[in-house]
C-alpha cells in the first residue's frame, strides 16, 4: 500500500498543481479548471478525438478502398463489367497498379457477386499464379501451382456471404471456396516465358455465373488501350467517399465495428448519405493528410520485429503479414496490414513462399547502404552475387514513392531481371545501375530514375530455393556512387 501511494502522489500534486493553470498537450495549451478541461477546452478536445478518429480510420481502410478505387477505374475508365477480364501486359498498361511486376503479365477481374450470384472460375492447367481476394485484401483461396489444383487446372466455384454450395459440388469436380465480402478479386499471372504459351493459357480462362454453367458464355477481355489511369488510393475526401460507397454494399465484420463508430463521428455510415458537416470534412481531409504521412513511414522505414531479411543488410521483407487471413494468436496485423496495402496490392499465400522452389518472394529496398532515401537525381549501383536462388527467374523493379507504381521515366523500363540480357561479371555475378543517365558499356543493366522524385525497389525471386531460406545467399545493399 505504501508503495502505491507513493506512485499516486506525485500524480495527485500534478492534478492539483493544475487548478485554474494550463496544461501543455501533444496538441497544444489547454485550459484546465481543477482536474477538468476548462469549457472552451472541451471543444479543443473533441477537434484532437476527431482528427484521430479520421487518421486512424485512414490506415484502417488502405486495403478497401484500394481495391474500390480499381473496380471503378475497370468501370468507369476500361468499360469493364463485372467478371471481364482485363489483361495489363504493356508498359503502359501497368503504370497504374500499385508495385506491379513488370515481368509477366497480369489478368484480373473485380466481380460483384450481388450480380452474379455462385460463380465458377474455370483455371487451365499451366504455370500460372494467383488467386481469389475479398475486398479487404484477404486471400480466399489461391489459384495455380500455389493452389488446390497445384497447376493442373480446375473449376473452382465461388460463394457469396452465407451461401452454401450445392451438395454435389465436390463429387462435379468443383472446389467450393465462400467468400467473405461481396466484391471480390480474380486475378492471375502466367509465368510461362512463351508468349504464346502464355496467350494460350490466359484464352483458356474462364468466368461465368454457375447458374449458366450448361453453356457457359464467353469470357470478355479487355486492355487498358494505353489510357492514363491509377488504381491507388485517392487523396482527400475522395478517400472518404469511395470508403463510404464500398461499405454499403459489405458485411460489417465483427473486428470492425469499433472503426465503423469512428466513422459514424465523422459523418460516415452503412444505410445513410454521405454527408459529413463542414466541420467534419475538415477533419476527415486532415486524417487523410497525416495518415498518409504515417503509412510512408510504416511502409518506407518499416519497425516490424524480423522485418530486416538479413540483420546486416538493408533488405526488408515486403510482406510482413504472418497468413493472408492478417489473424494471429491474439490480434489482427492492422500495422503490417497497412504497410503491405499502402504500397502494394492482393496477397496470396504463395507470395510468401515458405516453400523451396515454389512461390514468391519480396525483398523491398527504401535507402541505401547509408540509409539515405533513394534519390531520383543521384546514380547507383547494385552487385547481385551469382547463383541467385530462384528456380524460376529474379527480377528488380524501381517503383516511385509518392504513387507506388512502376517508374514513369523516358526510358519506359522499370525492371531488370534474369530473363533479359544482361551483362554478367566473370565469375556469374551482375552489376545493376540506376540513375538518370546511363553508365557507359552498361546500358542493358540500367534502369533510368527521374530528378526530384524519390524511388524504391523490389527485388523478387520466383520459386525461391534453399540458398534463400537458410541465408546462406545474399543480395548486396544499394551503393551510392556520386
Amino acid at each position: 500500500m505504501k508503495g502505491q501511494l507513493g506512485l499516486l502522489l506525485p500524480l495527485m500534486l500534478a492534478v492539483g498543481s493544475a487548478y485554474g493553470t494550463s496544461l501543455e498537450t501533444r496538441f497544444g495549451t489547454l485550459e484546465m479548471q481543477g482536474d477538468l478541461p476548462a469549457k472552451d477546452a472541451v471543444g479543443q478536445l473533441y477537434d484532437e478525438l476527431d482528427f484521430q478518429q479520421a487518421t486512424q480510420s485512414y490506415l484502417w481502410a488502405l486495403p478497401i478502398v484500394a481495391f474500390a478505387e480499381w473496380q471503378q477505374v475497370h468501370e468507369k475508365t476500361f468499360g469493364a463489367r463485372s467478371g471481364d477480364l482485363v489483361i495489363y501486359n504493356s508498359y503502359e498498361d501497368k503504370l497504374g497498379i500499385l508495385t506491379a511486376n513488370a515481368t509477366t503479365p497480369y489478368i484480373l477481374s473485380f466481380i460483384d457477386l450481388k450480380e452474379t450470384g455462385p460463380l465458377v472460375i474455370d483455371l487451365p492447367a499451366g504455370p500460372t499464379a494467383g488467386g481469389i481476394g475479398d475486398f479487404w485484401q484477404r486471400s480466399v483461396i489461391d489459384l495455380g501451382q500455389t493452389g488446390p489444383d497445384q497447376g493442373k487446372g480446375g473449376k473452382y466455384l465461388l460463394l457469396p456471404p452465407g451461401e452454401e454450395a450445392p451438395e454435389d459440388a465436390e463429387a462435379k469436380g468443383y472446389y467450393p471456396v465462400k467468400a467473405s465480402t461481396m466484391n471480390v478479386m480474380v486475378g492471375f499471372r502466367v509465368l510461362d516465358p512463351d508468349p504464346a504459351r502464355g496467350k494460350a493459357l490466359v484464352d483458356a480462362f474462364k468466368l461465368y455465373s454457375y447458374a449458366q454453367r450448361a453453356e457457359p458464355p464467353a469470357t470478355r477481355q479487355i486492355t487498358p488501350g494505353g489510357k492514363h489511369w491509377y488504381g491507388g488510393q485517392p487523396r482527400g475526401l475522395a478517400y472518404w467517399e469511395r470508403l463510404h460507397a464500398i461499405l454499403q454494399d459489405e458485411p460489417v465484420a465483427e473486428r470492425d465495428r469499433f472503426y465503423m463508430a469512428m466513422l459514424a463521428s465523422l459523418g460516415i455510415e452503412k444505410g445513410q448519405p454521405f454527408a459529413p458537416g463542414e466541420r467534419q470534412r475538415t477533419f476527415l481531409e486532415e486524417g487523410a493528410q497525416a495518415g498518409e504521412l504515417i503509412a510512408k513511414a510504416n511502409s518506407f522505414a518499416k519497425r516490424f520485429p524480423q522485418s530486416r531479411y538479413w540483420p546486416d543488410r538493408g533488405w526488408d521483407l515486403v510482406l510482413n503479414i504472418a497468413d493472408p487471413s492478417q489473424r494471429v494468436a491474439y490480434f489482427d496485423q492492422l500495422w503490417e496490414r497497412t504497410a503491405w496495402y499502402y504500397e502494394a496490392v492482393t496477397n496470396t499465400k504463395g507470395m510468401i513462399s515458405k516453400t523451396p522452389g515454389l512461390g514468391q518472394t519480396y525483398l523491398g529496398a527504401y535507402a541505401d547502404q547509408a540509409g539515405d532515401w533513394l534519390d531520383g537525381g543521384k546514380a547507383y549501383k547494385l552487385h547481385v552475387p551469382a547463383n541467385v536462388p530462384a528456380r524460376q527467374f529474379w527480377s528488380m523493379t524501381v517503383y516511385d514513392t509518392d504513387t507506388r507504381c512502376l517508374i514513369d521515366n523516358p526510358q519506359r523500363k522499370a525492371d531488370l531481371s534474369s530473363r533479359q540480357n544482361l551483362a554478367k561479371n566473370a565469375d556469374g555475378s551482375v552489376d545493376l545501375y540506376f540513375g538518370p543517365e546511363a553508365p557507359k558499356g552498361f546500358e542493358n543493366n540500367w534502369v533510368q530514375t527521374v530528378s526530384g522524385r524519390h524511388w524504391f525497389s523490389y527485388f523478387r525471386l520466383y520459386a525461391p530455393t534453399e540458398a534463400y531460406f537458410d541465408k546462406s545467399w545474399k543480395l548486396n545493399d544499394i551503393n551510392r556512387l556520386d
